[in-house]
Formats: C-alpha cells, structure tokens, sequence
C-alpha cells in the first residue's frame, strides 16, 4: 500500500490599496482633492471604479483618515463587497501605506501582491492595471509603472537655472506599485520617510522592475490637473 502525499501549492492573490488619507494642499482648497468633483462624482470614485473593473484583484482596501467626515456622505455601494475602507490613514502616505499592510494581514499573506495606488490618480485604467501584473507577476521585486522623462530637465538655485540634467535613463514614477506584502511592509518600517513604496524597497538594495505606462495616468496635484483629468476620462474610448 503506498502513501501519496499531495502538496497543495497556493496561489498568489493580488490586492489594491489606495491611500486616501491626504488633505491635498497643494489643490488650495478646503476639501481634500480624493473628494473634488470630477465629471459630476469624487476623483476618488473614479479611481476606485476603475481598480474595481480589474477582475484579478481579490479586493480593493481604500485608508482613510480615522477622521473623514466625506467617505460617508457618498454612495460607494455599486463597488461590491470588494471594496473595504480602513480608518488607519497616517500623517503621511507611509505612515497611512503602513498602517493599512498592517490592517491587512489577518486577510493577505506576506507573499501576496499588494498594488498601491494614488487616489488622485483617476484615469488609471484596466489595461494598465493588467499590464502591471503580466510583466511584474514572475519578478522577485516588484515594479511600478512609470514613464521614460521626455523634458528637459533644468536643477534650480534659487529663481536660477544651476545646472541642465541629462535625462537620459530617467522615468517618472506612477502608480500602482506592486510589491510582496511582507516585503513591502519590511520596507517601509526600515524606511519610514520615503514619497513612494518603490524607494523604500530600493532602500533595501533591492532594483524594482520599469514597466512602462502613459501620460494620461497623471495624477491630479494641482487645479489645472483636474481640468486635464476630466478632460481625459470625457474623451477615452
């Protein structure tokens, strides 16, 4: 008689988690820009709607600031069930990023993938989403989605230009990034002050993969920026 062990090999789940804890100053307004009007709804539903469309994401964490008084004044049920707020928003996107991997962990296991995203990046669409995960799924990094820089770029002194930088091998970077949750939250406790989750990963000595997006993933920073946003999502096809 003869014992057949079978070894059940998980398969790796993909999250989204959007940091929306922000209060977006540099829009010059009182409301937080997640909640400016965007074609007739909040940039942040926009944003949310289109992670909700990406079939492979188990679901879609959205960090609020544990005081938001707008999340409920919306509707945010045509979303699913696969859309769950975290009041665990921090002071910084770091902190808030942080606190919603730890908020996480009872459901996602270290080795799952974890894209995050900006919340006012509102004309992310599926393909780019898909396109993140085809190239970025067999890495052992991670990736983002990023941009090759097309200016020329001048360093300032001052109201001066210091020096012009040759923008030969430089990106700018997008969301969603995609890393590893256990990675990711390791990378962010040792480097707790970075702007996006790829620096604290390269922090780490690791070199996240380039995957190349597009301009119309821009994301809404200043007043202009929503202007060009409704444009973009009015005229997509």
């Amino acid at each position: 008689m003869f014992l057949i062990l079978v070894r059940t090999i998980r398969t790796m789940s993909y999250y989204a988690l959007v940091p929306a804890a922000g209060s977006g100053a540099r829009m010059g307004g009182e409301l937080p820009k997640q909640y400016l009007p965007l074609l007739g709804k909040p940039v942040l539903h926009h944003t949310l709607s289109a992670l909700c469309a990406v079939p492979d994401l188990e679901a879609v964490f959205v960090v609020l600031s544990p005081e938001d008084e707008q999340w409920s004044s919306y509707d945010w049920s045509g979303f699913g069930t696969r859309l769950i707020p975290l009041r665990c928003g921090g002071n910084t996107r770091a902190e808030s990023v942080t606190n919603g991997l730890k908020a996480v962990q009872d459901r996602v296991q270290a080795e799952d993938w974890i894209l995050v995203h900006d919340a006012a990046r509102a004309c992310l669409t599926v393909s780019h989403v898909k396109k993140l995960i085809a190239d970025v799924g067999q890495n052992e990094v991670g990736g983002i989605l990023a941009v090759p820089v097309a200016d020329t770029l001048k360093r300032a002194a001052g109201e001066r230009i210091d020096v012009t930088v040759p923008r030969e091998g430089l990106w700018q970077a997008q969301t969603p990034q995609m890393f590893r949750h256990g990675l990711l939250l390791q990378a962010l406790e040792m480097c707790p002050s970075v702007t996006d989750e790829a620096s604290a990963v390269e922090f780490m000595g690791l070199h996240p993969q380039l995957v190349a997006g597009d301009a119309s993933n821009l994301k809404i920073t200043y007043p202009l920026d929503l202007q060009l946003a409704g444009w973009i999502l009015e005229n997509r096809e």
